[in-house]
């Protein structure tokens, strides 16, 4: 629909974020809850650190493939076309995960897992980017994109350590897939198609191939790109060897970790509400300069071991300093969307995705493995530190977004920043 201030735009733009956020959420459980469970996945199927990066590894790079290629099908065909089929997908492979019997079969549904939910992270960012009043856009972008901190960060760590302690991490997984397939059902007969702001449908508006390389001459996608590879770097080694970190070298039980997981999320799900609402009013660049700064602090808290002495000290400190999920909203959605023309915003979307991927969730965290083998667990946390610091480089070279409202031309594209 067209973004309007009319009250039923208003109502459907609230309606809208609420679904949205709720799916996000889910579609962040099912990715991130293989992750907490390793201290009991581990074990049965006696893997390396360097297994434990591959198997985020693979989601990661099949993510990062279909982020893309979906992203840029949605902008041409509609968002509804790729985003319901991709919530069933999600939630299916999700609990089908619990029910590998070996290290190789819970790779390939991982990898298939990713396939399936890199849509859902370019369709539902466009679409709620695009739905929503330029003076809450920010906002709104923020509100969805914090379901990952809420359910995936805090809630998940905490309720599939709870579940795989009295019932084993199989039936944690197979609980994943239930939402989802929730979520599927509420976006099939709530949400409609997003229109031109003529109103007519996205059919009417078919981008040729050739178009679509057009938007790689604005420079701030570019740097989108880079700052959100070293973001998810941040993001996912933390969240990857935190717990083996809690576990093995702070001598820590995983439920434990799971507390202190789900406390960084917690705190990760409040700052993404508050810190992209407030980047409506003072820009993009800044809030992300400052937010930057903040983040770095998270892995640094789980390597000191003094703390752990002070659980609930090391929770508060993990509480007020994860920004992810507003970092998440800035340099994945807003500045990439804002920096290239309307009709390109999941196609701007899913090539920051792409570059995510690769770089910080495959690339990372075998990395990380290697590094972990040779120099203790410590070591990834360390690279997640640098990943935050890196974010803070990128941004300092950022352009405040200003959103073109047409098709470059060559002319303008040479231009653009």
């Amino acid at each position: 629909m067209p973004v309007t201030e009319t009250d039923s735009g208003k109502r459907y733009e609230n309606t809208l974020a609420v679904i949205l956020f709720f799916s996000w959420g889910t579609v962040f459980l099912d990715r991130m809850s293989q992750l907490y469970l390793a201290p009991y996945i581990v074990p049965e199927f006696h893997l390396t650190h360097e297994q434990v990066g591959l198997l985020a590894s693979a989601v990661s790079i099949t993510w990062a493939l279909s982020a893309l290629f979906f992203g840029a099908l949605s902008d041409r065909l509609g968002r509804r076309r790729i985003l319901i089929p991709s919530m069933f997908a999600c939630a299916i492979l999700s609990g089908l995960s619990g029910l590998a019997q070996s290290y190789h079969q819970l790779l390939l549904l991982r990898a298939l897992l990713g396939i399936s939910q890199g849509p859902t992270w370019s369709v539902m960012t466009a679409l709620i980017e695009e739905s929503s009043h330029p003076s809450r856009r920010g906002r709104n972008v923020g509100f969805v994109v914090s379901a990952a901190a809420l359910v995936g960060l805090a809630a998940a760590p905490v309720l599939t350590t709870q579940v795989a302690a009295r019932w084993g991490w199989r039936m944690a997984l197979l609980l994943t897939g239930v939402p989802g397939l929730l979520m599927g059902g509420l976006i099939w007969k709530f949400v409609r198609e997003p229109q031109s702001k003529s109103g007519e449908s996205r059919s009417h508006h078919a981008i040729a191939f050739r178009d679509y390389f057009s938007i790689l001459g604005y420079r701030n996608l570019w740097l989108s790109a880079i700052g959100a590879g070293s973001f998810v770097s941040w993001l996912f080694l933390q969240n990857a060897f935190a717990p083996l970190y809690i576990t093995q070298v702070a001598h820590q039980p995983p439920t434990t970790a799971g507390f202190f997981l789900g406390a960084t999320g917690l705190g990760s799900f409040f700052l993404g509400l508050l810190l992209p609402w407030l980047s409506d009013r003072f820009g993009r660049k800044p809030t992300l300069l400052c937010m930057a700064v903040i983040s770095a602090i998270v892995p640094l808290a789980f390597l000191s071991l003094p703390l752990y002495s002070h659980p609930w000290g090391l929770a508060a400190i993990l509480f007020l300093t994860n920004d992810g999920q507003a970092i998440f909203a800035l340099i994945m959605v807003l500045v990439p969307t804002e920096s290239v023309p309307p009709r390109f915003a999941a196609t701007a979307i899913g090539f920051v995705a792409l570059s995510s991927e690769f770089i910080g969730a495959t690339f990372a965290p075998t990395f990380g493995g290697t590094m972990a083998e040779a120099y203790g667990l410590a070591a990834p946390l360390w690279m997640a530190a640098v990943g935050a610091v890196l974010v803070f480089l990128v941004a300092l070279f950022l352009k405040q977004p200003q959103r073109p409202t047409s098709l470059p031309m060559e002319t303008q594209v040479s231009t653009a920043d």
